[in-house]
């Protein structure tokens, strides 16, 4: 059994007084293992939220490096990082953030042939990409090794955010049978940090078992007038991703 140090006591103390959290809820933090892939806008709060929660090991998957047009909203880096990769600047800043976190950077682009492997042996995925072709290739990677994936995207000033349990709730695939074209959309720097802050909050859910996490159900996020709402959807028996489960 992975034991708690002192430092993890005081470090996570607050966290640990949430009722049924406790020594197991943080034991299960620092066991977990978690795939990050993208770190953009939604990665980023996502990465920041879970290093500081304990989560024991991060997988930060990027192909990309930091533009100076990413900076309005991705919170990790520095007008110092342009032009470096995405990954390992991630890795460096998350590292000062919380020495314990084991942190491992794949700079790589997510294909159809190596989603498995740059998942690897995950408890939870989580969705920060910016586009659905790849999201549909996550899906997939995530529906055939049975891993919670938590999927979020954004638009303008809004986004939405779900949970996926393979063989349990709908798939990607069933909320969405066509991806979206791909396009360039505006994006208010907030409206990332929103969706990504309820992204973790559903991992930290996941890991822990505390409370009901977002399956089934997606929610949907409007910045502009501070809207929520939510959409329920049911498997489709004729999805082509998820109807074997």
């Amino acid at each position: 059994m992975t034991r708690l140090t002192k430092q993890d006591r005081i470090r996570y103390d607050r966290q640990m007084m949430w009722e049924g959290w406790g020594d197991e809820g943080q034991r299960r933090l620092k066991e977990a293992r978690v795939c990050i892939a993208g770190m953009g806008g939604l990665g980023a709060p996502v990465a920041l939220y879970l290093t500081a929660a304990g989560v024991g090991t991060l997988r930060l998957v990027d192909h990309d490096v930091v533009e100076l047009s990413n900076l309005n909203r991705q919170v990790l880096y520095t007008g110092n990082d342009v032009g470096r990769a995405k990954a390992h600047c991630a890795e460096k800043r998350l590292r000062a953030l919380n020495p314990a976190v084991r942190i491992e950077a794949i700079q790589e682009r997510i294909t159809g042939g190596n989603g498995s492997e740059l998942v690897g042996a995950s408890d939870v995925i989580v969705d920060g990409l910016d586009n659905f072709q790849a999201r549909f290739l996550l899906n997939e990677t995530a529906v055939q090794k049975k891993i919670p994936f938590v999927h979020g995207a954004i638009w303008g000033m809004g986004g939405q955010v779900t949970v996926i349990m393979p063989g349990k709730t709908p798939c990607l695939a069933c909320f969405f049978p066509e991806p979206p074209p791909p396009e360039r959309s505006p994006v208010l720097g907030t409206a990332p940090g929103v969706i990504g802050c309820i992204q973790a909050t559903e991992v930290l859910k996941l890991l822990t078992g505390i409370g009901d996490p977002l399956a089934g159900r997606l929610l949907l996020y409007d910045g502009e007038f501070m809207e929520f709402s939510e959409v329920r959807v049911r498997r489709k028996k004729d999805c082509p991703v998820c109807v074997q489960l």
